[in-house]
């Protein structure tokens, strides 16, 4: 274990070296960076560290029961040799891992930082090119750059036209929301008037067949 953290550390030292100095294996170490952080290589590399975290925690514990069975610190004398051996070696651990977790952050830092500082080179020399161009003079830069001028403009018409039709469109569809709104109202007052009809209907009919029935009696009785 110790000498797995040992050989983790010196590696760890080895790529903040490599990072701190401008030199092509610096590039290559970018990469393998670049592609750690990729897909599940930060799942991997925090499950990783929680468990060295963890580990870590431990050993701190261990060292702390310790220390608490002899006493507190006047107490570390009279530690017999096998709890003094077993404080040492997890100092020893404690200390490997602490550090090997600080040098990964800072290794992430500096990965970061370069790719930042990289970024924001581009970005300038983006920014330093056109002008340093318009400085030179030319025909040619002038006319491209007159291009470039008429190309916005017509993007920034073509946008204006989007949105004045995307505003027509929002209007027509909340023309035709209303619109249906009012049909359903007015579908459900026609269900509310056809109910209505058919109950009167069934009313009139009730009546119909009431007056005829009376009407058959009335009649039997003037034949007998």
């Amino acid at each position: 274990m110790i000498q797995l953290l040992f050989t983790v550390v010196g590696a760890e030292a080895g790529v903040v070296v490599l990072l701190l100095v401008k030199t092509p294996l610096r590039r290559l170490v970018l990469l393998g960076l670049d592609r750690v952080k990729r897909g599940r290589g930060p799942v991997a590399v925090r499950t990783v560290g929680a468990t060295v975290f963890v580990v870590f925690m431990s050993s701190l514990y261990s060292m702390a029961k310790i220390q608490r069975r002899a006493g507190g610190e006047e107490g570390l004398v009279g530690l017999n040799p096998t709890d003094q051996v077993l404080r040492s070696r997890h100092l020893l651990e404690a200390s490997l891992m602490g550090f090997s977790l600080f040098l990964a952050l800072v290794i992430d830092r500096m990965h970061h930082y370069i790719r930042e500082l990289r970024v924001l080179r581009k970005g300038i020399e983006a920014v330093v090119k056109p002008n340093r161009i318009v400085d030179e003079g030319g025909k040619g830069a002038s006319e491209g750059l007159k291009a470039r001028d008429q190309e916005i403009l017509e993007l920034k018409a073509k946008i204006a036209h989007l949105e004045s039709e995307l505003e027509a469109t929002q209007k027509e569809a909340k023309a035709s929301e209303a619109n249906a709104v009012a049909l359903r109202k007015q579908s459900e007052g026609f269900l509310l008037e056809y109910d209505r009809l058919l109950e009167e209907n069934q009313n009139l009919r009730g009546q119909l067949q009431s007056i005829d029935r009376r009407l058959s009696r009335s009649d039997s009785k003037k034949i007998l």
